[in-house]
């Protein structure tokens, strides 16, 4: 079945992309939920027509977030500090949240947490790591960082 992203969708897509689901997908969960719409023609040239009117929008917003991207992608020296053991094994793990945090305290950048995913398993060990931050669609900046005994 043949939809219209009316908000982004992890693993799916964007607003406004057409995108081919299964039906059960979309007839229980995606429209249900107000996430797609059906693909009719007439939504279709309603699409068209008002992506056409944000195109110089959407150039504006990519220059930003390309700006934004290149802001976080500078950041260097950034440090997640935790409690941590005698042998460089931490007390849980380190995640998006206290990455986020870090640069709010450290570099004073507000960035969603939901768009940071960190390279790799669970950070349960001190050390250097990376992560990649989505800024905008396919925009993306990678940041370097170190976890540190409290």
């Amino acid at each position: 079945m043949e939809i219209i992203l009316k908000q982004d969708v992890n693993h799916l897509g964007y607003k406004d992309e057409i995108v081919t689901v299964k039906d059960g997908y979309a007839n229980n969960f995606l429209i249900p939920q107000g996430y797609a719409i059906v693909a009719t023609a007439s939504a279709k040239k309603m699409l068209a027509e008002n992506i056409k009117q944000r195109a110089r929008k959407e150039e504006k917003v990519r220059e930003e977030a390309t700006a934004t991207a290149e802001k976080i992608a500078a950041i260097s020296g950034l440090k997640v500090s935790t409690k941590a053991g005698e042998n460089g094994k931490i007390y849980g793990s380190v995640n998006s949240i206290q990455l986020v945090d870090a640069i709010k305290a450290q570099f004073d950048m507000d960035i969603d947490r939901k768009k940071v995913s960190i390279k790799g398993d669970a950070i349960k060990e001190l050390g250097n790591y990376e992560a990649t931050v989505s800024v905008y669609k396919d925009i993306k900046a990678e940041i370097a960082f170190e976890v540190v005994a409290e």
